[in-house]
């Protein structure tokens, strides 16, 4: 156990839990939900009246980092800061500004909201160094049915099992190919890349991406299946890491996205400056 989720354990997660999300989201598994919420953005571009949107305004071919620095920013300002803060209120703003000049459906709202709650769930389940408590995976859907909330989505379901239900529902009958999907998720995949690798071995690093997803997320993507020996590979790597962190102490600070360095904003950034613009 950890200092980190000690201090989860005191709380309660009906009131407490924007604390509890930053708790994990921050401390306790910052990395692990990181990647989570990347693929959990990775998997809404399989729906192609999602991908659609972003390919047609261009914003995400012609600024691919901008775009992504862009939602990890508003998004981390408000679980660092507070929904309620100035600068989680400001973010919020900016999201609903973004979101209000487009003609976008509820339901595509609310899925990829679903996947924020979901993904970083699933990861964990198989990846981190433990699972979500049912404490944890009930302060995570509360602070993002509060977040959809302000946000203006109706509809949102009342439980975690509820959210989990529509998510796979909707995967199961929006999940289709469209060249949108293989655009956005293409540009995406060669991002995620690109923070680890040079960029002249992002192209042969590829397999290993869709080593990750599964088979109806690379079918909707045109993603071309990976060898079996890679999968296994990657799978098994991830499994270790687990198994090696539980023997690692936690980490002694939070790990705040916010503060990191990004090319995107060598001088640092406005709230009022993410996103993208008429």
């Amino acid at each position: 156990m950890s200092r980190w989720s000690d201090e989860i354990e005191r709380l309660d997660p009906q009131v407490e839990y924007e604390r509890i999300y930053f708790l994990l989201s921050a401390c306790e598994f910052s990395w692990d939900i990181e990647k989570a919420l990347e693929f959990a953005l990775f998997r809404t571009y399989a729906v192609p009246s999602i991908s659609g949107l972003l390919a047609s305004t261009g914003e995400f071919r012609d600024r691919t980092r901008k775009r992504y620095d862009d939602t990890e920013l508003l998004l981390s300002e408000i679980s660092e800061n507070g929904q309620d803060s100035d600068r989680g209120q400001a973010s919020i703003s900016r999201i609903n500004d973004m979101h209000g000049r487009y003609r976008i459906s509820n339901n595509d709202m609310l899925y990829v909201l679903s996947t924020f709650i979901v993904e970083p769930v699933r990861w964990l389940a198989r990846f981190g160094k433990r699972p979500m408590t049912p404490a944890e995976r009930e302060a995570s859907f509360l602070y993002y049915r509060s977040l959809g909330t302000k946000m203006g989505i109706h509809s949102i379901p009342e439980s975690y099992a509820a959210m989990d239900s529509f998510n796979r529902r909707y995967e199961a009958s929006r999940f289709r190919y469209a060249a949108s999907n293989q655009e956005i998720g293409s540009l995406t995949r060669d991002l995620l890349l690109s923070f680890y690798l040079p960029k002249g071995l992002v192209r042969v690093a590829r397999p290993a991406v869709h080593a990750l997803c599964d088979p109806p997320l690379r079918k909707a993507m045109g993603f071309a299946d990976p060898p079996a020996w890679l999968e296994k590979l990657l799978i098994g790597g991830l499994r270790a890491r687990a198994h090696l962190l539980r023997w690692l102490p936690g980490r002694r600070r939070p790990r705040l996205i916010t503060e990191r360095q990004r090319p995107t904003y060598p001088a640092g950034y406005r709230i009022m400056d993410l996103g993208t613009f008429k």
